[in-house]
């Protein structure tokens, strides 16, 4: 698409289909966005950058879906706090030759993943380059008491995640919904510890919480929430479907912390009807697979890592 006309017709677009909450000032056409802060609370900022090539295929995925991908991950990193997500500002560097129908239907993904998160796009930056596409969304949240964070782990928590796990790649790592819910309703049932989402793969991300929180992790190996992806995929060879669900990746659930008190009041009575599994136990050192007769064999945390030696 053009670098200027088709730049400009782009942002025209974008603001005539855009809503605004009364808390925007100023919203998608001017130098920059501006929005009433919130009175009490924290207020949540993150940002995520989606790379074509590494994050998306336009061989397995659409427009569309990259675009809903690009909003939800954002958002889904406010959920792993328990935050409230409320605004957006979306910086896209499109490909040169890019049409305007490819532009258009990259936002309508990204305005439905705003609409499905009650986020608002309320501006950003729109260019065109060389090079694939890449997209950086900078999600603006809420916490309405202190955010819930990776360091608190406690010896003795038990662990959870919501959901099932691995086996994104065939088609729930562009169609995820962020646990934005799930959160909410945790934060209202139960103390939460420490919580993430899983992004990088579950060991991998549990490993994250037990450094921030200087403790170590038991996982039970028969309490895993394998994905059906995961088992179908472990079946056409390659990983196992238990390996999977330890370190593909980009699930997007839940993991987190909480006291064994706390857990037996959510195994009693889950907040919501999304899956919900007890997985393991903070410990204080080391990395552990437990079997279901008891013993324990060292685990080796894996994922995606995006820089190696």
């Amino acid at each position: 698409m053009g670098e200027n006309k088709g730049e400009f017709a782009l942002i025209d677009w974008i603001r005539s289909r855009s809503r605004f909450g009364r808390d925007v000032i100023v919203g998608i056409g001017d130098d920059t966005a501006a929005v009433r802060p919130p009175k009490d609370g924290a207020l949540l900022l993150t940002i995520d950058t989606l790379l074509e090539g590494t994050h998306f295929n336009f061989r397995r995925c659409t427009p569309y879906q990259v675009g809903w991908k690009s909003i939800a991950s954002a958002v889904s990193d406010v959920a792993a706090m328990a935050g409230i997500p409320r605004y957006a500002l979306v910086g896209l560097a499109l490909p040169r030759d890019a049409s305007m129908q490819f532009a258009r239907q990259l936002y309508d993904g990204m305005r439905a993943a705003a609409d499905a998160c009650r986020t608002g796009i309320i501006g950003g930056d729109v260019t065109s380059w060389r090079g694939k596409l890449a997209i950086t969304v900078t999600v603006f949240g809420e916490s309405p008491a202190k955010p819930v964070t990776r360091g608190g782990a406690r010896v003795g928590d038990a662990i959870f995640v919501t959901g099932e796990l691995g086996g994104s790649i065939e088609g729930r790592h562009v169609e995820f919904v962020p646990r934005i819910r799930e959160a909410l309703a945790l934060r209202e049932a139960v103390s939460l510890h420490a919580m993430m989402d899983i992004s990088d793969g579950m060991s991998a991300d549990l490993a994250h919480i037990c450094r921030e929180s200087r403790v170590g992790a038991v996982l039970y190996k028969d309490a895993i929430p394998i994905s059906e992806d995961a088992k179908k995929m472990s079946r056409r060879g390659g990983k196992s479907a238990l390996r999977r669900a330890l370190s593909d990746g980009e699930d997007f659930e839940l993991l987190f912390t909480v006291s064994q008190t706390a857990a037996r009041r959510l195994e009693a009575r889950p907040p919501f009807a999304t899956r919900l599994s007890r997985i393991g136990e903070i410990v204080e050192r080391g990395f552990y697979l437990q079997k279901k007769d008891g013993g324990r064999v060292s685990l080796q945390p894996k994922g995606y890592e995006h820089f190696r030696d």
